[in-house]
């Protein structure tokens, strides 16, 4: 995918007024894709004058030029007007539309407006930038005064970027958004989604927009249920949301309902948050494999309330929200107290956050963690507890290892005193990596 497919493409004079399309293959896991095209659509006749030569510019070929998706829909036209566009899941150039590049057979649109006699050869040159894995940082819990926040979409994603964010879900109570009607910001990652609301308990659906027909009304457990089922034929990310919260726990049985992540972090690290984490930590002892997520649950900036506070670091393949999502579903994410926290990398092999391996093929774990403080307590955390390996005594980063002794799983947590004589909290939990007995 590193080098340019060039396609060349005769037109007749007998096609003039024609539209035509020219199919090519989009291959797997791409990022971008960038075309360009020229042809002659002037041509020039130099004749001699009195003080010199004189160029005659004549328009001879007007070839207009689109694009067409797989599935039939238009991604955009542009007429003669441009001579290239470059499209991406959160990018396209205007009068074309951001999507997913999905693998499969696209076509390009050509149409010939005005042909010469003799025809033109139009020539195309596409590229494909292949997608990579990076680490992005983002927020997945926000309300805006579409609902009880302070700011509208504009001013929170460009609060966002400044505090040095990658992505932001929108969340607002019981109203649904489409992705048309999030604003483009550039640098910026903005996903649909909905807290959906109840007496009961709360859940984001993340990354469609319509989670469930109809209102946001259950008053049956049937109707709950339906809600829930609903989001996740469609798609969604499902997340219960602080589960042990004060004002409004989860009640529903999470048993009986299809979900992707567990919110164990919400806001500034306390007693609600410390319940979830103890219950997740359960779940995964248990043999369970739940991915963890976190979220600011941000409506305004109050004393340690901040958006980003936590925030959820994750593994992407691209800044598109559907890799950001299915990155998440993955388990392939860590949550941090701030943008500006400690940093990880954890690997078993090829293996990384989320992921499952053989025990008896890989039990050693490759650890880097960037951006610790004096007196920050580095920890995995398996099913036997947790292992210190650093008590850091300056600012600083770790690279090590650790061998596990016994099939399960391995996370690890950094520990900060935040306020002098207060008990240390985390300032950085993980999701682990599932090391299965054969």
């Amino acid at each position: 995918m590193d080098n340019p497919l060039r396609i060349q493409y005769f037109v007749g004079s007998q096609q003039e007024g024609q539209y035509l399309t020219i199919p090519f293959d989009m291959p797997p896991e791409v990022e971008s894709f960038s075309l360009s095209y020229h042809y002659e659509r002037h041509h020039g006749d130099e004749t001699g004058v009195a003080h010199g030569s004189f160029t005659a510019r004549q328009e001879r070929n007007i070839i207009d030029l689109g694009l067409i998706a797989p599935d039939g829909t238009q991604v955009g036209a542009s007429g003669s007007d441009k001579s290239s566009f470059q499209i991406s899941e959160t990018y396209a150039t205007p009068g074309y539309r951001a999507c997913r590049l999905l693998p499969g057979e696209w076509r390009i649109l050509l149409g010939a407006y005005k042909v010469a006699p003799e025809g033109v050869t139009v020539t195309y040159e596409l590229n494909f930038a292949p997608k990579r894995l990076r680490l992005l940082k983002g927020d997945l819990h926000t309300h805006t005064l579409a609902s009880d926040g302070v700011l509208t979409l504009n001013e929170l994603g460009h609060q966002a970027l400044r505090h040095g964010l990658d992505f932001l879900v929108i969340t607002d109570h019981n109203q649904t958004i489409s992705a048309d009607a999030l604003p483009c910001i550039p640098g910026l990652t903005l996903i649909p989604g909905v807290e959906w609301t109840h007496y009961k308990g709360h859940a984001n659906f993340s990354g469609v927009d319509r989670p469930y027909d109809g209102s946001f009304m259950a008053n049956t457990p049937e109707e709950v249920q339906a809600h829930f089922t609903c989001a996740h034929e469609r798609g969604a990310l499902i997340t219960v949301n602080h589960p042990f919260d004060e004002g409004c726990p989860f009640l529903f049985d999470m048993n009986s309902l299809p979900y992707d992540c567990l919110e164990i972090w919400n806001g500034p690290m306390r007693m609600s948050n410390i319940q979830a984490l103890g219950f997740w930590h359960s779940l995964l002892v248990a043999g369970q494999k739940v991915p963890i997520c976190g979220g600011s649950d941000y409506h305004r900036s109050q004393l340690f309330l901040f958006l980003g506070g936590p925030t959820t670091c994750v593994y992407s393949q691209s800044a598109g929200p559907s890799d950001i999502l299915s990155a998440l579903r993955q388990g392939h994410a860590y949550i941090v107290y701030a943008p500006d926290g400690p940093t990880l990398e954890l690997t078993a092999g090829d293996a990384i956050l989320g992921h499952s391996v053989r025990f008896s093929q890989s039990r050693e774990m490759q650890i880097m963690v960037g951006n610790l403080r004096a007196g920050d307590i580095l920890q995995i955390v398996t099913a036997q507890g947790g292992t210190p390996l650093l008590k850091a005594e300056t600012n600083g980063n770790f690279q090590g290892h650790f061998t596990l002794d016994a099939p399960g799983f391995a996370r690890v947590e950094v520990l900060r005193e935040f306020v002098p004589g207060v008990p240390m909290l985390p300032a950085l939990i993980s999701n682990p990596i599932y090391f299965d007995a054969d």
